[in-house]
Parts: C-alpha cells; structure tokens; sequence
C-alpha cells in the first residue's frame, strides 16, 4: 500500500527531503522498538539491564555521563558489537536512511547484541544521557534532536526518565522533548529512583514534575506519570513499595503487549505519515504557484519570511486542521534551502491516491488484525517473554490474592467459624440449598447481583448446593467483598477447596 498509493506523492513533492526519508521494508517488518530518553545517571541503561536481567556488552553504568552513543540492544546467539556504519548500509536492518546524519553520527551508532529472552520478541535502544544545565546546549557535532526525532516516528515506545532528584529540565532536554512531542501516543513518562524520599518528599518531586512537564510538553492533558526504583538494590525508604509495585505492574503490562499490537501501531504511523505528506504536498504546489516569472529570489524570501500566512491560505483552502501543519520554523529551514522552480504543481491524482488509501485499503487491513493477533496469541508471541516479565509471585497477596503460593488454603483460619454457623443450617446429605444459603448470606448487606456472583464463585462443583468447605469460602468472598476487594470472574486456583482440586 505505501509503494503504491504514498510513496509517488513523497517523491514527487520531494518529501524525503525536507520532512522525513523513505520507508524501507524493514520499518513495516521489525520487532517493536523501546526506545530510553533521559539526562545522565537518570537509569536509563540500569532500566535496561532490569529488563533483561542480565548485563550486555558495552553496558556502563555510573553517576557520570557514561553513555555517549546511540546505542541498540538486540537478540542474537552469540554476544558481540556492531559498529554504526555496518549498520547503515545492512538493508535487512531499517537503519539505512540514518546515513543522512553523517560520520559524526554514525561513529557515535552502535549495537550490542546478546542471547536475552526478552530481546527475542522487543528491540531497545538507549540514547546519549543529556547533559544538565542551561550552558549545556552544546554541538556533538550532528543534529542530536533530528537524530532522535527519527527514533521516535518509528519507536513504538518512548519512556522518558526522570531521576527523582534532578527535576531540572535543561535546554538540551528541553529540545529532545519538543523533537518528539508528536509522538506523545507513545511516550511514557517515568519519575526513576523514587525510593531515595519519603511518602511527603515524593508528594512534592511529583507536583513540581507535572507541572515542569506541562509547560514543554504544551499538553491539555494531565501525563501519567510512572513512579518507582527500577534495579535490583533494596528499597532505601519502604513506604512506598506497594504504590511501587503497582506503577512497575502497570507499566512492565503496557510494554508486554507491544509485540501484540505491533501492527497496530504501524498502521497508526503510516495514517500519520500520509496526512503529514498530503498536507507537504499541498504546501509545497501552493508555493510553486506564487512565484512570478521575474523575481523567484525574492518572492522565495518573502514567502518563506511569511510562511505562516501561507500556511493560513492552504489551511483554509483545503479545509486541513491547522494541528496537522509541520513546526513552522524547522519548515522555514528546509525551504531556505530548497529551489522553489523545481517544486512540482498541484497533482490531483497523487492526493487522490492517498485519500483512497486512507478511506478504503487501510480500514480494510485493519478488518484483518484480529485474526492476525488471534494467530500471535495462539503462537504465543503476543507479548514479551523473558527477564522482568517472567512475574514470579511471593507467597503473599492481600483480598482475593491472599493465599497464593501457599500449601494451606487461606479460608482454613477462619473456618471453623464458618462451620459452626453451617452445622446449625438445615441440610441435606451434609449441604445446604440456595435457599438456606440465602438467608444467611443476605445478612452481609451485599447486593443480590454480589451475592449471585460469590454463589456462582463458591458453587465449584455446580450441583446447585453448598457443602461445608463451599459455604466456609462464599463466608470467605463475602469478608473479601466487605473489605473493599473486587471478585475475580473465575474461581482463582488457589481459592479452590482442596477436596475439589485435581491432583497434578
């Protein structure tokens, strides 16, 4: 779809020039890619190796700048390094277009690979740690913010890591954030070594967060903010390790899923690249028909110096939302250096052939995912697989988890009380009807819907009655229901009353 119906309007109208390069088979076929954005000694690279579980070659880690490259971890048998001009001109790898940014760049291009279950299924990359500091604008010697502006369009995860101490955001920072702000449907903020403050110190780091992040992600909305310690050394302060818990649960659940809707994303990627090259294109003709036949040069400079008027004029005569228009000073940049007579008319044709693909044969692919997930799922590569995602439960959990892990099962400490309000319900051949059961179950003050469901639940064997170990754990769901939990659909394992339980 994209060689036929996109790619002509992005060659015609020079797109790959002045926007974006040209998409490859290997952006549409690659793993997910995860990509770490940070200042230095925010954790970026001890995120990773927390991910993985294992350390990688050229891993550094330390207070001081220690990552200096751009740097890709991915899977293979044997551990070793490949350096970032043998990655430029692999064309089974959709890094080839990155040749644009030069030597410099490429010198400072690598990846590391290593046999880490996790990279089977998910690529990562870790990014230069930003210097801090308003003086530290400084010249690596490449487009730094280019660079990573072309990461994030083909990213399908972009987590930006804050240290708890350092809220500082400089101007380099600040410039990487507004390089990938249109990419905010994948960005996931992290608020990294929160453990090193207590409960009111954090309260406070995350306030002047929120709002340092307001003001340059220039967003109406509230970000989610994860916070939590991400490595493997003790908590310093325990206060908040179970809010902790939950925030790496959330977070480590929405990167497991990546691979599952990989395609998905890309869809979502290529809808956006072909508004953004409809909306080039239409740009670019318009300034074509303004030049006059005598005075190119300096009709060029005016409208450049006017282009937010031009802008205006396309917007209006096209009917496209003023959000969908390029950052009008980056534009004025590339036009400086574009010769406006070889800027090509206004092709019917060509949009046509976009609108087409955006009204007919996209939202017929995206009839086709669910089966094709369905088929990931089935293959058991819908999610990632490895390192931190294999959870591993302690023996502990709280309302309807309590008990997991346990050789003894958990309604036993309160079930001789319920066995004596069962022995003294009439019963027959030693359980109980629904109705008995009722009336000792309304006394909970639950709903009729509730209860329902804690009979569904605590009826394992289905016969339509109780007996004594079935009516000791509805008394058990009914406590864990008043204490504030939510019951689970199914009965979990551990719930199960031992005399029910298949043998292994």
């Amino acid at each position: 779809i994209y060689k036929k119906s996109l790619l002509p309007l992005e060659k015609e109208y020079k797109y790959h020039e002045i926007q974006s390069p040209m998409m490859e088979d290997p952006d549409f076929d690659g793993k997910p890619l995860v990509m770490l954005i940070g200042q230095y000694s925010t954790g970026k690279t001890t995120f990773i190796r927390y991910l993985l579980e294992r350390d990688f070659p050229g891993m550094r880690i330390g207070p001081e700048p220690t990552t200096d490259n751009f740097h890709i971890i991915d899977f293979a048998e044997e551990e070793g390094k490949i350096p970032g001009n043998v990655l430029s001109v692999d064309s089974k790898k959709p890094f080839r277009h990155l040749q644009q940014f030069g030597g410099t760049f490429l010198s400072r291009f690598e990846a590391s690979q290593t046999n880490a279950e996790v990279l089977k299924s998910v690529t990562l990359l870790d990014t230069p740690g930003i210097l801090a500091g308003e003086k530290q604008l400084v010249n690596r010697g490449y487009d730094f913010a280019g660079v990573l502006k072309w990461f994030a369009e083909r990213a399908d995860r972009i987590i930006l890591l804050f240290d708890a101490h350092k809220l500082d955001i400089s101007d380099e920072f600040k410039s990487a954030i507004q390089a990938i702000r249109k990419n905010e449907d994948k960005i996931r903020i992290v608020l990294n070594k929160a453990d090193m403050m207590n409960h009111q110190q954090l309260m406070r780091v995350y306030g002047a967060m929120m709002w340092s992040l307001a003001r340059i992600l220039q967003n109406p909305e509230v970000s989610r903010i994860y916070v939590g310690s991400f490595w493997n050394q003790p908590l310093i302060y325990e206060g908040n390790r179970e809010l902790f818990e939950m925030e790496q649960d959330d977070l480590f659940d929405d990167l497991e899923a990546l691979p599952r809707f990989a395609m998905v994303r890309r869809l979502n990627d290529l809808i956006k690249r072909a508004r953004s090259a409809r909306i080039h294109s239409l740009i670019v003709s318009y300034l074509k028909s303004q030049l006059p036949m005598i005075g190119k040069d300096a009709k060029k400079k005016d409208l450049i110096k006017h282009l937010d008027v031009v802008f205006e004029t396309v917007q209006n005569q096209y009917g496209v939302p003023a959000a969908d228009f390029p950052d009008l000073d980056v534009m004025k940049e590339k036009l400086r250096k574009q010769d406006f007579t070889k800027f090509p008319n206004y092709d019917k044709a060509l949009i046509a052939k976009v609108d087409k693909m955006l009204a007919e044969d996209i939202p017929r692919i995206m009839s086709l995912l669910p089966g094709e997930e369905q088929e990931k799922n089935r293959m058991g590569l819908g999610t990632i697989k490895g390192g931190v995602f294999e959870k591993v439960a302690m023996p502990y959990g709280k309302g309807i988890d309590a008990g997991i892990g346990e050789n003894i099962w958990i309604v036993t400490r309160d079930k001789s009380k319920y066995d004596d309000i069962f022995n003294n319900l009439e019963q027959q051949n030693g359980k109980i009807t629904g109705r008995i059961a009722r009336d000792e179950l309304v006394k909970s003050k639950l709903s009729n819907n509730v209860l329902g469901k804690i009979w569904r639940l605590a009826d394992h064997d289905q016969d339509g009655l109780l007996d004594n170990e079935e009516f000791a754990l509805a008394m058990h769901l009914i406590k864990v229901k008043c204490e504030g939990s939510q019951l689970p659909e199914e009965l979990p394992a551990h719930l199960i009353p031992p005399t029910q339980r298949k043998e292994d």
